[in-house]
Formats: C-alpha cells, structure tokens, sequence
C-alpha cells in the first residue's frame, strides 16, 4: 500500500505532475530525516538536470543572446534559491515527509530542501511521463521567473570585482565569519572586504549565497 497521502496526490496534480506510480513521488518527497531505505537525493541529482537541460533550451530559444549571457541567465534561474522560490510558492512544505524532529526544527521551509524537494519532483516527473512532459512543466512554473529580470542584470560578485578593477582598487575578500545552525539548516555569515573601501557582510542559507548577498550590499553601500 502507498504512503502517498490522498491530499498530496491531489496537490501534485493540480500543479500538473503526472502521478501514476506512487510509490515514486513517495520518494521524492521524502526526506533522509525519516530514515527510511530512499529519500530523495537520487530524484534531485536527476531532477537538476532536467531543469539546466529545459532552461538551457528555452533560454537558447528565446533570442540571441551570447553564451557568457545564456550562462548568467541560467545559473540564475535554476539556482537553489529560485528553485525554493517555486517550491515555496507551490504550498510543497506542508507535503515533505519529514523525520519529527526535522518537522519541529523548521527544516520543511528550508531553501535549502525545498530547492532540492522541487529538483525531485522534475526527476520524478521525467521518470513518470518523459522529458517532453518535465520540459512542459518546468515551462508552466518558470514562466514569470523567465520573464522576469531574473539574470540579466550582472550577478552582484561579477559587478563587484569590475568596480574594484574599474576603479584601480585590490579585489574583493571574502570571509566566512561564522557557520551556525544543524547541518540540515546551517546558517553561513560571509564578510566582503576591499582595502581602504570597506566592508559589508550578509547571512544566508550556503556560503555562495552570502557571498553574492554581501557583494550586493556592498554595491550598494560603496558602488
């Protein structure tokens, strides 16, 4: 008998997920704080590169834009942060199975696994209904995020090192000033320094993250 509950399936197929082995979305919402033989790693390894694979695509398709910009734009768009923006705004939190203690801790709003639930959902549905379908899918859910600004504008630590060179100055160095919280939900505070300039820092949920924050703050406080 399936452990996927009714409420869930429901919600997958509203969002356009093609369940039919359920035994599959089963793990590819579980995760490895349950302790249960599959959990979904596997799914989100496969999951990533269906979603590089259908942005890449349709960013190539969509206009004329060089590599160096097709690059920016992807990195940008499947990125854990915007991968968790669209789980987020899915409603995938409240159906992540998760270990009690994992539940208690908060680790269901998580960027960090709610990116990596909604890379597992793609892999699962590549398994279940094909590429074509993924390919669909992941044109149904990244429709506004493509459309949007999302990484035309030059990524904050890009913008930071040619401000730095431009303006005759010693590049950036960053800093990890402190790692905080359970492995499952770590917090990394990044410090972004330039001799005789200044310094900014920003706290995220991966190290790259508060880089490319910190970079921006600076920007925006010496830029």
């Amino acid at each position: 008998m399936s452990d996927l509950a009714p409420e869930t399936r429901d919600w997958l197929r509203k969002n356009g997920f093609a369940v039919a082995t359920e035994d599959l979305w089963v793990e590819a919402l579980t995760h490895g704080s349950l302790g249960e033989a599959r959990d979904y790693d596997r799914l989100e390894f496969l999951g990533d590169r269906v979603l590089g694979l259908s942005i890449a695509h349709w960013l190539y398709e969509d206009g004329p834009d060089a590599e160096g910009r097709l690059a920016q734009r992807l990195n940008a768009l499947v990125d854990k942060a915007s991968c968790a923006r669209i789980a987020s705004e899915l409603g995938a939190s409240e159906h992540i199975r998760l270990g009690k203690q994992a539940r208690a801790d908060g680790t269901a709003e998580s960027d960090n696994v709610l990116g990596d639930i909604m890379e597992s959902l793609l892999g699962a549905q590549f398994l279940e209904a094909g590429f074509d379908s993924a390919r669909e899918l992941v044109h149904l859910l990244w429709r506004d995020a493509v459309e949007s600004t999302a990484g035309r504008a030059k990524h904050p630590k890009s913008a930071l090192q040619e401000w730095a060179a431009g303006n005759q100055r010693r590049s950036p160095r960053y800093e990890l000033v402190e790692r905080s919280g359970p492995d499952h939900q770590a917090r990394f505070t990044v410090k972004v320094s330039i001799h005789n300039v200044g310094e900014a820092e920003a706290t995220a949920s991966s190290k790259q993250e508060a880089e490319t924050e910190a970079a921006r703050k600076f920007m925006e406080t010496f830029g």
